[in-house]
């Protein structure tokens, strides 16, 4: 028996672009003073990524794929990453040898190094209502005349807009280097993409400008609504103000929450008109009656996917509003200036209401794949024995 075990160095979240290292050990786990302890032999192992796509058959009409059969199940020596997986696959990296031929005795292991660029043209991880997309390291081994066996490590993959391409300014190619620091020089150009990615993030992200909503009804204005920024990252705080002194139409009660919509492209729709799937991922709820202004904290959480497009669906992000207010003046509670004893003011019990809604579009974008990996429920590593 040899025992396998992958671990991802620096987590299981990655930026498209970034470059994902893995390390892969091999172990002869029986120990050398066991009589029955023997040499164990793989003929070849190999790793790649791979994205496998899943669509809901009652809400999204897929071109028919033929009458494909699966190689594995007619040879076992043929690798196929994506075998026993669901849906299809719609991306794949070309496959690399780890070794050829590894012969480990009793209590011994190597350790291999897997790297590889996280590619930029495919979509983010997404489990959505309908589709769902998500990204593995498939690693296979083999022994001599015995199947293939597969280890799948699942990561998540963020996707940033505007990503730079080619990943390393033209001249850098041809500028001087020291032959003597090689290394370095090579791990500071693996970082270059990731942290240019992250000072986009940054940039775009921290540009404040104050936008002023007026929020009305049939029946007049309601609130002055004032938001600082409607471009936010993963895992910040979406911030919002109220000032109800300006309304004409008394306001009860308002709640706001954060909702992303899933809409499938039309070629791909089950039927026309197809409605979009609305997905709820934090709500405020506030009484605002006689309240001269209010605000509202909403986090954006670090497990959600930013928004984007592929061909078959689109993911769009925005905030939800709905306001409660009073068919009739509300007269406020009056207080003496002269009133020595303490009164308690109590509300009608019964308020003849009207009630809206308003939705305000906003973009959510990627975050540090460091943060985002403290927070992911998968755990960048994963084990089998062969």
């Amino acid at each position: 028996m040899i025992e396998v075990v992958a671990s991802m160095s620096r987590g299981p979240v990655f930026l498209a672009g970034e470059l994902m290292e893995c390390l892969i050990t091999f172990t002869n786990p029986m120990s050398h003073l066991s009589t029955s302890a023997s040499s164990e032999m793989l003929a070849w192992a190999s790793a790649q990524i791979h994205c496998q796509f899943h669509a809901s058959e009652s809400r999204v009409a897929l071109p028919a794929q033929g009458n494909k059969q699966d190689v594995q199940a007619e040879s076992d020596t043929v690798l196929i990453p994506s075998r026993g997986e669901r849906g299809q696959c719609v991306l794949d990296t070309p496959p690399k040898i780890l070794f050829c031929d590894l012969r480990l005795d009793p209590g011994e292991s190597k350790t291999y190094s897997y790297s590889e660029m996280v590619p930029v043209d495919g979509p983010p991880s997404f489990r959505g209502q309908a589709v769902k997309y998500v990204y593995k390291l498939t690693i296979g081994c083999q022994r001599v005349n015995s199947p293939i066996k597969l280890l799948r490590v699942p990561f998540r993959v963020l996707v940033l807009q505007g990503m730079p391409e080619p990943p390393f300014p033209q001249d850098e190619e041809v500028s001087p280097s020291n032959p003597f620091l090689e290394e370095e020089e090579a791990s500071r150009r693996d970082a270059r993409p990731l942290e240019r990615a992250l000072e986009m993030l940054m940039v775009s992200t921290s540009r404040r400008c104050p936008q002023m909503f007026n929020i009305t009804d049939s029946r007049g204005k309601v609130a002055k609504f004032c938001m600082f920024k409607t471009v936010y990252r993963l895992g910040e705080d979406i911030i919002g103000t109220f000032n109800f002194s300006e309304g004409d139409i008394p306001c009860l009660q308002y709640s706001v929450s954060l909702q992303s919509e899933e809409e499938i492209q039309q070629p791909y729709q089950r039927r026309p008109g197809q409605p979009v799937s609305v997905t709820g991922h934090g709500r405020h709820m506030e009484s605002c009656l006689h309240t001269a202004s209010s605000h509202f904290s909403l986090p954006v959480p670090l497990n959600v996917t930013p928004g984007f497009s592929t061909d078959t669906v689109i993911l769009r992000w925005r905030l939800h509003f709905e306001f409660v207010t009073a068919r009739d003046p509300m007269e406020p509670p009056i207080v003496l200036q002269n009133q020595s004893e303490v009164t308690v003011w109590t509300g009608a019990e019964h308020v003849n209401v009207d009630t809206f809604s308003w939705d305000l579009p906003i973009k959510i974008l990627p975050t540090n794949p460091a943060l985002a990996s403290s927070m992911s429920h998968f755990t960048g590593t994963n084990s089998i024995n062969i």
